[in-house]
């Protein structure tokens, strides 16, 4: 199996709450587990997938912690990494930017020569728009711990799943 890392950034804790829960449910260990928050970059070259995960703030807006880290990460060759991203957001009160932090995450590394994988059906979700849909699949998973919080093991359970199937093995 692959070397997993997971990188979050998280305001109030809910962000860093899921990363968790996705570190339990693919059995890492917790020193594999980074803030971004004043964390070096390199720390992702111990890895071959990055699972980076964002709540999106404001009106689609990336969480602060990325402010630093994104730009460093995006000067890096990852064209040896496999990419899934995962984000946290209020599908009711921002249903037109639901998980946007996602699309901002998603776009700025297209150029790194990243390979992603996790994307997610829009099906299942409420909302009425988000850059982190293509094609009708989100580029992650989409949590919304305001209102779906009877999903989130599922969700994670099963996005954990296609993981192992397709971005793991």
């Amino acid at each position: 199996m692959k070397k997993v890392g997971i990188f979050y950034g998280s305001s109030t804790g809910t962000t860093r709450d899921i990363a968790m829960r996705i570190a339990a449910a693919l059995e890492l260990l917790s020193s594999d587990v980074h803030d971004v928050s004043g964390l070096h970059v390199e720390a992702v070259h111990r890895y071959d997938v990055l699972v980076l995960g964002t709540p999106t703030w404001g009106i689609g807006e990336l969480q602060d912690d990325w402010d630093v880290f994104l730009p460093e990460l995006k000067k890096q060759d990852l064209s040896d990494k496999i990419v899934a991203i995962f984000g946290t957001g209020d599908s009711s009160s921002y249903s037109d930017t639901f998980c946007d932090g996602m699309g901002t995450l998603y776009r700025e590394l297209q150029p790194t020569g990243c390979t992603f994988c996790g994307e997610v059906s829009a099906d299942s979700y409420i909302f009425d728009d988000s850059t982190a849909v293509i094609d009708g699949y989100f580029v992650g998973l989409p949590m919304d711990e305001i209102n779906e919080t009877h999903l989130t093991d599922v969700r994670i359970n099963q996005w954990v799943e296609l993981l192992k199937k397709e971005c793991l093995g």
